[in-house]
């Protein structure tokens, strides 16, 4: 059996569980909401069998799991009788904060669905009392943002390589064919001079050095790649700093073959250079009839 990292999420409803689980996904765990406490040693020891196919397992347990979440004092003290590891992150925040989440979201505190809130959070208090001294991790979200939680998250539980890192995907498209549904970012570089009209660029990409030369080589094309690049440099490390995960930079022009593709490259580069985990992507080169050819980008 394989080592596999264990982590229970629990606390008062409406802390934040529901962000933690999607942190926690980021970072590769498994993860399980709602899970009946006594099913917890046999799902560990399932995940201990994957061959490593699950080495990190999140599991929410709460108030919502009613009479099986008064288990699961019992489970835990179990579950170290007989060696299972775990780690327990402890959701709790104010009931100013919390009553106002609720009234925010308009849903029915799980332990007070026909009465007030402030009934529901002081009957859960209750339940979960015992269940914070033995937390391993312990976080008040009173006064927390979404991105100030998943920071928390990700410096407890990232390995030292994933720490702080954005997945950049740069993508050059065609107009013609419909702009990425899921782009962040789109720039439009329709007016910059297009190789199209040059007969013996025609039918090669921006990948080629003959296309690249052309494009680069107008003063309105180094003017706007200047600019573009303070804007990259300024707007990614605040995307990071923000807590985004993924962020999709489109770059477009009439055929998705030319300018685009030379500008999402530099872009690439650029990106690359400044640490972060980027692909490029040219999605609508095979769109048109062009010459084959295999060039460094």
């Amino acid at each position: 059996m394989e080592a596999v990292r264990l982590v229970i999420i629990t606390g008062l409803s409406g802390a934040g569980k529901t962000q933690v689980v999607r942190a926690l996904e980021e970072l590769g765990y498994f993860c399980v909401d709602n899970l009946p406490p006594m099913l917890i040693p046999k799902f560990a020891e399932l995940c201990s069998q994957s061959a490593g196919q699950v080495s990190k397992v999140a599991l929410v347990v709460d108030s919502r799991g009613r009479g099986f979440f008064d288990h699961l004092v019992q489970v835990l003290e179990d579950m170290e009788e007989q060696g299972i590891q775990y780690e327990m992150i402890f959701l709790e925040a104010s009931d100013q904060a919390l009553i106002r989440r609720y009234k925010e979201t308009r849903l029915r505190h799980p332990l007070a669905p026909h009465g007030r809130i402030s009934e529901g959070i002081e009957r859960e208090q209750q339940k979960v009392a015992p269940l914070r001294g033995r937390a391993t991790h312990i976080i008040d979200t009173s006064d927390m943002t979404t991105a100030q939680l998943k920071e928390k998250v990700t410096g407890l539980f990232a390995n030292g390589s994933d720490m702080g890192k954005m997945n950049i995907t740069v993508v050059s498209f065609g107009f013609k064919f419909g702009m990425p549904m899921d782009a962040d970012m789109v720039f439009d570089v329709r007016f910059l001079p297009n190789p199209y009209y040059v007969e013996n660029l025609r039918r090669k990409t921006g990948m080629v050095p003959a296309v690249r030369d052309y494009i680069s080589k107008w003063p309105v094309t180094q003017q706007f790649m200047e600019k573009l690049s303070g804007m990259i440099e300024f707007l990614v490390p605040n995307y990071t700093k923000e807590g985004k995960s993924q962020l999709v930079i489109a770059i477009g022009c009439t055929g998705g073959m030319h300018r685009s593709v030379y500008v999402a490259s530099k872009v690439y580069e650029q990106v690359k250079k400044m640490g972060m985990k980027v692909t490029l992507e040219h999605r609508d080169v095979k769109q048109n009839v062009v010459e084959e050819h295999i060039e460094e980008v």
